[in-house]
């Protein structure tokens, strides 16, 4: 599976396995195994480099087991072929993800103008609060 120039997964790291899948289908859905498990080991894949496979574990951790594994599950269509479509077009566009650096931060601070609105509207809080108060004795 072609994922960028630079970057090819043999099909042989992709193990599919095939459950029954709840939704649409009516008795159908009852007897077919058409809910596709895509399961690719992040961890161990000779496939990725270095960089991708740290983003890619960073950012579909939840998605992730313990042991580097990523399962992706579909579900929707109601054949298996096209929900094993769909599981790689999922497990494509998450690499694809992985594969672009996330972008620097730069540091901004909050303009002048900003400052004193934020601060006006702190007085105006505050002498909202203080007229529900009721009055002092002297």
């Amino acid at each position: 599976m072609k994922i960028t120039d630079r970057i090819y997964i043999d099909e042989s790291e992709l193990e599919f396995s095939f459950v029954r899948a709840s939704g649409p289908g009516g008795q159908h859905v009852n007897t077919a195994s058409t809910a596709v498990q895509l399961r690719f080991n992040v961890a161990q894949s000779p496939s990725l480099p270095e960089a991708v496979r740290q983003r890619l574990l960073e950012q579909a951790s939840s998605r992730i087991t313990q042991d580097g594994v990523l399962i992706i599950e579909a579900s929707q269509r109601r054949s298996q072929h096209r929900n094993r479509r769909e599981a790689r077009q999922r497990f494509k566009a998450l690499v694809l993800q992985a594969t672009r650096p996330p972008k620097r931060r730069r540091k901004t601070r909050p303009s002048r103008g900003a400052r004193r609105r934020r601060l006006e509207n702190k007085r105006h809080r505050s002498r909202t609060k203080d007229l529900r108060k009721p009055p002092r004795e002297y």
